[in-house]
């Protein structure tokens, strides 16, 4: 009777692994790991941002506040994403490309960095992508 009940219970353990594996590799959605958090929303987000500058045109717009957690194995398209979703930059791809040009895609480190949008286009990559 013992070794029955060993037996069903390893069943129902390996049905369920089975069940949440197929669950986990079919799911459509994808999850990213990095996190974006702004601390502080901008009011107006009209018109496109210039390579050599931020949006600070008007005085009366609040400064937005990026807070970015780049983990390890992230690039700089990623990176390049997470400020397209915070509004800080007009394209990821253009700013993984400019990345490049300048030869900082290997000085990507993990940590945490903070930018907002005072900062110019340049401060913004060269906080990011330490030499």
């Amino acid at each position: 009777m013992r070794i029955n009940l060993l037996s069903s219970f390893a069943a129902g353990i390996f049905i369920t692994t089975s069940i949440c594996g197929a669950v986990y590799l079919l799911d459509k959605n994808e999850v990213s790991t990095a996190s974006v958090k702004t601390n502080e929303t901008q009011t107006n987000l009209n018109g496109q941002l210039s390579k050599n500058e931020m949006k600070n045109n008007s005085a009366s717009a609040e400064v937005t506040k990026v807070v970015l957690n780049v983990t390890q194995g992230m690039t700089s398209i990623d990176v390049g994403n997470m400020l397209k979703q915070a509004n800080m930059i007009p394209d990821a791809f253009t700013f993984s490309k400019d990345v490049e040009k300048r030869g900082l895609e290997n000085n990507l480190r993990p940590g945490i960095f903070v930018v907002n949008s005072e900062m110019t286009y340049d401060h913004v990559i060269s906080t990011i992508f330490k030499k």
